[in-house]
């Protein structure tokens, strides 16, 4: 396997370090050059192993950039505190765009998908991400663990049955991030009484024409 010094020279990487840095910039955001090298090391990483096991719907490198890495950091400037749940993390999204873009904090990355957890672990190793720890459990059975700052969710369920499935995991002043579409009036009522909203923001995600929210749930 080439190594990432070389994946990253390759003409794919540099045309899409260039659109990297034009949508961080769009997002008021820099980072040094080993961490946009990480970016682009994950985005080619996640593009190969997607065309064998299927690990996104997005299969052009550059609409990956668009719809995962520039949609998940654009949360990075909303978190609170240091150590972060990612549950039903998929191919690590939100989790390892965060992760690299924000190397002082933790990120456990969790699935109950086999497959998927053996390509974190593969970009965990590889990209030498010290700051993220793949989980292979269902989120009813993550016990006796160190509570969390935060709970991240990227469409994996609504936001009652986030909050209810993983409040558990939550220290006493933590929050939930949901990153949503549209808005769901009824999934707002819908949350338990205990809970209320934070913060509700439309995120503006470069290069992208759709609608993006970000929810920040806390306990009243």
């Amino acid at each position: 396997m080439p190594d990432q010094e070389t994946v990253i020279k390759t003409p794919l990487a540099r045309q899409l370090r260039i659109q990297l840095i034009d949508g961080l910039s769009e997002l008021d955001q820099t980072y040094p050059e080993h961490q946009i090298e990480q970016l682009i090391s994950y985005l080619l990483l996640l593009h190969r192993w997607s065309r064998a096991y299927n690990l996104t719907a997005i299969k052009e490198p550059e609409a990956m950039l668009v719809r995962h890495l520039l949609d998940s950091i654009a949360v990075t400037k909303y978190l609170r505190g240091l150590r972060f749940l990612d549950v039903g993390t998929g191919a690590g999204l939100p989790g390892i765009p965060l992760a690299i873009a924000n190397q002082d904090r933790n990120f456990d990355l969790l699935d109950s998908n086999g497959k998927k957890i053996r390509f974190l672990f593969q970009v965990r190793t590889q990209l030498g991400l010290s700051n993220v720890q793949e989980r292979q459990q269902r989120v009813e059975n993550l016990v006796n663990i160190e509570k969390y700052d935060g709970i991240l969710s990227r469409a994996f369920a609504s936001l009652s049955d986030m909050v209810k499935s993983t409040q558990h995991l939550l220290a006493s002043d933590g929050r939930f991030y949901a990153l949503k579409g549209k808005i769901s009036e009824i999934e707002l009522k819908a949350l338990p009484d205990d809970y209320g909203v934070e913060l509700l923001t439309e995120l503006i995600i470069p290069g992208l024409n759709e609608q993006r929210h970000l929810i920040v749930i806390e306990q009243r």
